[in-house]
């Protein structure tokens, strides 16, 4: 195991949201591993490191807000991209204006974690790529408010304010209160993009406002 960091994140808004929904958002309870390690990589990444979330604090309630958003169904296709690379006539735009629709979302309000998490080393680690090296490269940059692009709660428009605990984590609003052990359900894990892009989920569980995310993963993980 490399070494660990807490960093606490919060923001207006954030919509994590339920693939099993269709065609408008409805937001997980908490926010996801996968967007944890997104939040994470935005600060800092190499192909020599790979980051695990070990656990989430809830330090907010858990609050909900019907929103309506802007978004575009469409997509430009990947043929279309190939069909221009060879010199046809394609588009290669998509209009604002005309593709735009209005759709309703379930998102969070008033979020506030701080995410528990390490680094490991990957396949593609050099002679110079130290453990101690990559973690004070990252405690620099989160220091700092560094990162490659701003991080955001799961949609672009919901963007993330952060900064490094470097100690004791701040109590959630959930310790010691009878809401505060919660099932929350089977939540997107992450993806293996080892393995075809695999879907990994888990059984989330919350006590004391603190999903301990790799305990939750080991006792009963599916794919």
């Amino acid at each position: 195991m490399g070494f660990g960091i807490k960093l606490k994140v919060w923001g207006d808004y954030a919509c994590f949201t339920r693939p099993e929904m269709k065609v408008e958002r409805v937001s997980y309870d908490v926010i996801t591993p996968s967007a944890a390690r997104g939040i994470l990589e935005a600060i800092y990444w190499k192909p020599a490191i790979f980051w695990k979330i070990d656990r989430i604090h809830v330090l907010n309630p858990i609050k909900f807000d019907n929103i309506r958003r802007n978004e575009r169904p469409g997509k430009i296709l990947a043929g279309n991209v190939k069909a221009a690379f060879k010199g046809n006539d394609v588009v290669l735009y998509q209009d604002s204006t005309e593709d735009t629709v209005q759709r309703a979302s379930l998102v969070l309000r008033d979020v506030c974690y701080v995410i528990e998490a390490h680094f490991e080393m990957t396949d593609h680690a050099g002679p110079d790529d130290t453990v101690e090296k990559h973690y004070n490269i990252a405690l620099r940059r989160m220091r700092k408010g560094q990162c490659f692009h701003h991080p955001y709660f799961g949609c672009r428009e919901f963007p993330v304010q952060f900064e490094l605990i470097e100690n004791e984590v701040p109590v959630s609003y959930y310790f010691g209160k009878k809401e505060g052990e919660k099932d929350l359900g089977f939540m997107l894990y992450d993806i293996d993009f080892s393995d075809k892009m695999k879907a990994v989920f888990f059984r989330a569980c919350m006590v004391d406002g603190v999903i301990d995310v790799q305990k939750c993963l080991s006792s009963g993980g599916v794919s």
